[in-house]
């Protein structure tokens, strides 16, 4: 795979984190599962977002009561 590749495909990622925020500023919390249906992007790059802003420290992990919910980070 060359580099250029691999930018662009980080540079997606980090895009998508950008919606992925901004979605979970005004509709929090959502399931992983609805945050991927909404979010017009494929799912392996939602995914891959949510777990940018997760290792970030931007959004929390919560268990729901059938399937974990994500919502932004309390600062």
């Amino acid at each position: 795979m060359s580099a250029e590749i691999e930018s662009h495909e980080v540079e997606s990622i980090g895009v998508v984190a950008g919606v992925v925020w901004k979605y979970l500023s005004e509709h929090d919390p959502v399931t992983l599962s609805k945050l991927s249906r909404e979010i017009d992007a494929p799912r392996d790059l939602v995914m891959q977002a949510v777990g940018w802003l997760g290792r970030e420290g931007k959004i929390d992990f919560q268990k729901g009561s059938r399937s974990k919910l994500i919502s932004l980070a309390s600062e």
